[in-house]
């Protein structure tokens, strides 16, 4: 679906709960809270255990029971695919079956504790067992080798699990709390930001141009590039965003502001790519320096949801002053309220930026009004294929 906004005027977009789309949802909404009261007062635990020992009621208990086990035990099933991901059994069982015998060699592990692996991966759904015992992968765990930018998470979110040892001791913001996630990223206020070294840029930077190969395509189907003639992706990291738009519409001019050590890593990165000699990579503190002008759209990919909201409206702000009438923002990043994407939008990313020490999760609606507020007035909201990793919304100047 390409995204198409009116050549002229203002498109109001309703605000939810208002009108009559907002009284249906309310009417509904009502109904539904009264039948989850009935069967919350009729369905007690005594009744709930019952009914799981009949005909009937089985089936729905053994999916619940598994339900709640994999809630309770989940934490084991991402340690199996660490473990799987750093002795590269996807990637060697991708191409050919192995035994365990054949799969311990080389890994210090014997032959029964890499057996115990091996089985617990085909629990989760990432290895398949044949029938002479040898191992492969399954689709879902092709589909993890092949994405490196999974692959980079994968290992990432160990900095996530160690702050999430004590969750509240997290969720109460206790001084002597682990704080890694917030030591990977360092460069929260300006005397941080300012003192960003090389290393520091390259090291982050390189996680992000893993994982955002797969979120440009899902960009690039939602939005049609081809209307404007120059693109900055302001907070681009090394490049990989502006370097898919480039090959994807080779007349469009390209700009990628970051901070100064990131945009050096970009230029360096870019030089070797397809989109050479046609990136201008600015090297900017956007909440202290203005924005490069000149682009008639502007990219934000995941970037305001590392920000509080002042932040965010500042940048916001910025990026309206840099557009020219008529000039375009496209907004990319998961959103809370999506179908299909509610876990990771409300459950990992609020524990993820709260580890992190900013920013925050938002819906469509919060990143219209926090628009609406930096100046913005006329919106489009494209479907993307995936909104688990990203959804967009489209502001116009």
């Amino acid at each position: 679906m390409r995204a198409a906004l009116p050549e002229a005027g203002v498109v109001e977009t309703p605000v939810p709960a208002v009108g009559e789309a907002g009284g249906l949802r309310r009417a509904f909404g009502a109904i539904a809270d009264a039948v989850e009261s009935l069967l919350r007062r009729w369905l007690t635990p005594e009744r709930l255990q019952r009914l799981s020992r009949s005909r009937f009621g089985r089936p729905v208990a053994r999916r619940s029971a598994r339900d709640v086990f994999d809630v309770v035990a989940g934490f084991t099933h991402s340690q199996v695919l660490v473990a799987c991901v750093r002795l590269g059994l996807l990637e060697r069982l991708t191409t050919a079956a192995e035994s365990c015998e054949d799969l311990a060699a080389g890994t210090g592990l014997g032959a029964d504790r890499m057996s115990l692996l091996c089985d617990a991966a085909v629990a989760i759904g990432v290895l398949h067992r044949r029938h002479d015992g040898r191992y492969t992968t399954t689709i879902a765990g092709r589909a993890i080798q092949g994405d490196p930018g999974v692959l980079a998470m994968i290992e990432h979110n160990q900095l996530l699990y160690r702050d999430l040892v004590d969750p509240l001791a997290l969720l109460r913001g206790d001084a002597e709390r682990s704080r890694e996630l917030a030591g990977f990223w360092p460069y929260d206020g300006a005397e941080e930001r300012g003192g960003l070294q090389d290393d520091d840029a390259n090291r982050y930077s390189e996680l992000m141009a893993a994982s955002q190969s797969f979120i440009a395509h899902e960009v690039l189907d939602a939005v049609d590039f081809s209307r404007f003639g120059r693109l900055l992706d302001v907070g681009g990291g090394a490049g990989a965003f502006v370097e898919a738009v480039g090959v994807a519409h080779p007349a469009l001019q390209l700009g990628l502001a970051d901070l100064p050590p990131v945009a050096r890593t970009a230029e360096a990165r870019l030089a070797g790519t397809a989109v050479a000699g046609r990136v201008r990579c600015s090297g900017v503190d956007f909440f202290a320096d203005p924005l490069p002008t000149g682009a008639d759209v502007i990219t934000l990919v995941r970037i305001l949801h590392d920000h509080d909201d002042p932040d965010a409206l500042a940048l916001l702000r910025s990026v309206h002053a840099a557009l020219p009438e008529g000039g375009e923002l496209v907004i990319a990043e998961p959103m809370r309220g999506e179908p299909s994407a509610e876990r990771i939008g409300d459950v990992y990313f609020p524990l993820y930026f709260l580890a992190m020490g900013r920013g925050r999760s938002r819906s469509r609606d919060e990143l219209e009004a926090l628009a609406r507020r930096a100046g913005f007035r006329s919106f489009s909201r494209p479907s993307t294929h995936v909104p688990l990793q990203t959804s967009v919304l489209v502001a116009r100047r």
